[in-house]
């Protein structure tokens, strides 16, 4: 066995093996830590009003910033899976190659061993020594025949190399991606694990009272941005009615109220944000991106006024936060850790924009 042929077997059993463990379950990336018990000291006592304010801001960027590492983190994934499908294919390319490239080879060897029964003559030397005009003339046309069969055996058989070398290329190439995309899902990972172990030891750290008045604050400032949205008068535009695919996705995001909030996570039990939004609109037949802002840069755009239920609505200027709009002023989302799938208000975050996963469907006008 040659030295080429040696090292495509060796890249295709190293493709194989290099999937076969990255695809195992055991290699998966491990969840986050369990969430801190709280410190057994009482923790600084923070005054109600500007203090528990600055808390409340802070808890906010700490889990803007997990959520923007959360994007990080499943935009990796989804990268990862489609470069470990693409390195599968690729090594049955290889191994489909090398059994075709054997085949080649055990004809070149049967042509060559009937040329040395033949004396070690080539046919055309044979032909110049028959006497016999008639036997002269048939075997000129199978001479051309098999010097042609010749040539397109030689043919196939480069071609045959050159496809098994080109996809060891592609295969080196995919797995360097799968190795960059593997470190930058285990950065994202840490990011996201760090900024939820600060925002859950800063809420450790408050006492009991002070907890529920965070939550009070927080309520507050999510019905003063939705008062502010409806005061701008925008849901008395708002009148589009969902498509029979929006209607699906809307009945699907609206079923899973209540379950936890899990980074990374697609369901059925926990999700995140784009998590939830994806996998409702896969329910009612429609794949779109599997992150927010994926969604944002791919999905079409609409104005805010066109909007109806099952329509995605982008948060904040990096496209950190989806929801789905279920009608009458109302999301539904996955919103943070800690959190659970709720109803709220369309208008409590600042809205980048909408976008419509069904761009081809016509709303129902029943």
């Amino acid at each position: 066995m040659g030295t080429g042929k040696r090292g495509l077997i060796a890249t295709a059993v190293a493709v194989v093996c290099a999937v076969t463990v990255l695809a195992a379950p055991g290699t998966a990336f491990a969840s986050p830590s369990p969430t801190p018990t709280p410190s057994s000291s009482a923790g600084p006592t923070l005054a109600p009003g500007k203090d528990l304010e600055a808390v409340r801001k802070k808890l906010d960027k700490l889990y803007r910033a997990a959520a923007r590492a959360t994007d990080e983190y499943n935009a990796a994934e989804e990268k990862a899976d489609k470069q470990s499908a693409e390195i599968v294919k690729l090594a049955k390319k290889i191994v489909k190659g090398k059994e075709k490239l054997a085949k080649l080879k055990d004809r070149a060897g049967a042509s060559a061993a009937a040329q040395y029964r033949g004396g070690g003559l080539p046919p055309e030397a044979h032909l110049m020594l028959s006497d016999d005009p008639q036997e002269f003339l048939d075997g000129a046309g199978r001479v051309r025949q098999g010097q042609h069969a010749a040539k397109g055996l030689i043919g196939e058989l480069a071609r045959t190399q050159e496809d098994l070398e080109q996809y060891a290329k592609d295969a080196s190439a995919q797995w360097k991606k799968l190795e960059a995309g593997r470190k930058a899902k285990a950065a994202a990972q840490k990011k996201i694990e760090q900024q939820i172990a600060q925002a859950e030891k800063l809420e450790s750290e408050l006492q009991k009272e002070e907890q529920e008045r965070l939550a009070e604050l927080e309520k507050e400032a999510a019905g003063k941005a939705q008062t502010a949205w409806l005061d701008s008068g925008i849901l008395d535009e708002i009148s589009g009615k969902a498509s029979e695919q929006g209607k699906k996705a809307v009945a699907y995001a609206t079923a899973q109220i209540g379950k936890p909030y899990q980074w990374g996570a697609e369901g059925p039990k926990t999700y995140d944000c784009s998590g939830l939004t994806s996998q409702a609109w896969i329910s009612a037949g429609q794949g779109i991106p599997r992150t927010s802002q994926e969604q944002w840069k791919r999905l079409r755009h609409i104005d805010i006024e066109d909007m109806r239920p099952g329509d995605l609505i982008i948060y904040f200027d990096d496209a950190s936060h989806v929801a789905m709009y279920v009608g009458d002023g109302a999301i539904v989302h996955a919103p943070r850790p800690g959190r659970t799938v709720t109803l709220a208000g369309a208008g409590t975050m600042p809205i980048l924009g909408v976008v419509r996963p069904d761009t081809d469907a016509e709303a129902d006008t029943d």
